[in-house]
């Protein structure tokens, strides 16, 4: 006989086209009846869990999840108790404080370089990649560090600052094309200890800090993909922190994930096994914490684009899963897979853009020319 939960779970699968034991490749196939039970009771938490254990599989995850989305039939499934317990913890917390902010370091950024080599590009950007002309991931993300550097209007000498540096991509690629000076700041000991051997002989000094110690000034500042790390709480001295260290004619380039909505919560799933802490932010958001600070002199979507760069991860990442099996789990496989797809089908399905903001402290005389 078939349970209420199986009943109900079914119907709003069916919203999205999605069925259970379905031909199609997004159709989801369900090996433990307690997944119906688990996600009625755990919501996104419940369904990113029970993946990982086996109990459902589909051949496309990432366009299961992508249906999901763009029917909005995840906000009728949420656990009662993880949106309390979010709501409690994202408002009553300051869950990216200072005290706290080297967690995601240690708990994602430090898993191994052997982890990130074997998924990532040549130079190892764990950003999106801009795939305007592009037709692998090393170029399109050479294409990014490029397009970077020509919105920030580089020149010889200059002295930058790249916050949440990771390995030095973007500062390695600064220096030797443009022959500038980077400092590189980041919480992970891991990127610190690969990104100096990578960028040996380069005028890059790298840093392990927490962005809110900086007091210096720089002719530019570039963020790639930190933000998301920053919270609601924080953009406001996030953007007080880059606008002490600009010089007075310097300019500001933000490249985040943005949401189509406000959020002050974290994401269940996201933030147990991924990314702790982490939080997506609105145009409103840093609209908002930005305001009186900087003049938005650019403002580029280019969304889509970062589904093609997780798919291309995702591909880099199975093909060389046996590089990796033995310092990882088969549990940890299935987790991995399932942050890949699912973060692709996020992009996919328009819920979730790539900004690149350009920001100046006093608005470029003249006007801003706008780089795509």
């Amino acid at each position: 006989m078939i349970s209420q939960e199986e009943k109900f779970i079914k119907q709003i699968l069916a919203v999205a086209g999605v069925y259970e034991g379905g031909d199609n490749p997004w159709d989801i196939q369900v090996l433990n009846q307690e997944f119906y039970r688990r996600v009625i009771r755990d919501g996104e938490l419940g369904f990113g869990e029970s993946y990982m254990d086996g109990w459902w599989d589909c051949p496309k995850v990432d366009q299961l999840i992508s249906l999901i989305l763009r029917a909005n039939i995840d906000q009728h499934v949420q656990g009662k108790f993880s949106l309390v317990q979010d709501f409690f913890l994202s408002k009553v917390r300051n869950l990216q404080s200072k005290r706290r902010s080297f967690i995601i370091g240690e708990r994602h950024y430090d898993l191994g370089n052997n982890l990130f080599q074997n998924m990532l590009d040549s130079r190892l950007n764990y950003s999106c990649a801009y795939w305007k002309d592009a037709h692998t991931l090393d170029e399109a993300q050479e294409h990014k560090l490029d397009l970077i550097c020509r919105k920030l209007q580089l020149k010889p000498g200059m002295r930058v600052l790249d916050i949440g540096c990771g390995w030095g991509p973007f500062g390695k690629y600064a220096a030797s094309r443009y022959q500038v000076n980077v400092v590189g700041i980041t919480v992970s000991k891991e990127q610190i200890q690969l990104g100096e051997k990578l960028c040996e002989g380069l005028p890059i000094e790298f840093r392990l800090m927490d962005y809110r110690d900086l007091d210096e000034k720089f002719d530019r500042i570039v963020s790639v993909g930190m933000v998301e790390h920053v919270g609601y709480k924080n953009y406001n001295t996030f953007f007080n922190v880059a606008r002490r260290c600009l010089t007075d004619n310097g300019l500001f380039l933000l490249h985040t994930i943005g949401h189509m909505k406000s959020a002050k919560t974290l994401s269940p799933w996201t933030h147990k096994y991924i990314f702790p802490n982490g939080m997506v932010p609105s145009a409103t958001q840093l609209c908002d914490a930005f305001e009186n600070l900087f003049v938005m002199e650019d403002w580029h979507n280019f969304g889509l684009d970062y589904d093609k760069t997780l798919m291309a991860w995702y591909d880099n990442f199975t093909l060389n899963w046996d590089k990796l099996k033995d310092q990882l789990s088969d549990r940890f496989f299935r987790m991995w897979k399932f942050y890949l797809l699912s973060s692709a089908a996020t992009f996919r399905s328009r819920r979730s853009q790539l900004w690149q903001i350009v920001l100046s402290k006093n608005g470029v005389p003249g006007g801003y020319e706008s780089v795509r």
